[in-house]
């Protein structure tokens, strides 16, 4: 999957469908969305896998753009789903073509804006 040059959303979040095993899109969020709204799409007691297109302005105030991968795992998830989201997430990583930074959360606050304003230089 491209990434790097359509930037048609600010967000998608994936999850494994458990009948077929492949990874499906959940959510798009939208340019308008915010880290706040990508964050709250997140469930608190499942995995997920999610691209985040985060925009940011530099310290020579040039405006740029890094795209997260973010691999969600809370502590309440089951081990077994923790499991299979652990076992697949290098695979579909590959297929995301662009991705620039990788981040892996098992609390929100592992994902704050915070995180991705210092992960981004």
């Amino acid at each position: 999957m491209e990434l790097k040059s359509k930037r048609n959303f600010r967000y998608i979040i994936f999850k494994i469908d458990r009948s077929s095993q492949a990874v499906v899109v959940e959510k798009l969020g939208s340019h308008e969305e915010t880290h706040e709204d990508f964050t709250n799409s997140l469930p608190s007691d499942d995995c997920r896998f999610a691209v985040f297109d985060y925009d940011f302005t530099t310290q020579e105030n040039m405006q740029r753009s890094r795209i997260f991968f973010v691999s969600w795992s809370p502590e309440i998830a089951s081990v077994r789903n923790k499991m299979v989201y652990a076992s697949s997430k290098d695979k579909f990583r590959r297929e995301l073509d662009g991705v620039q930074v990788e981040l892996q959360a098992t609390d929100p606050s592992e994902m704050s804006l915070d995180t991705f304003k210092d992960r981004a230089h």
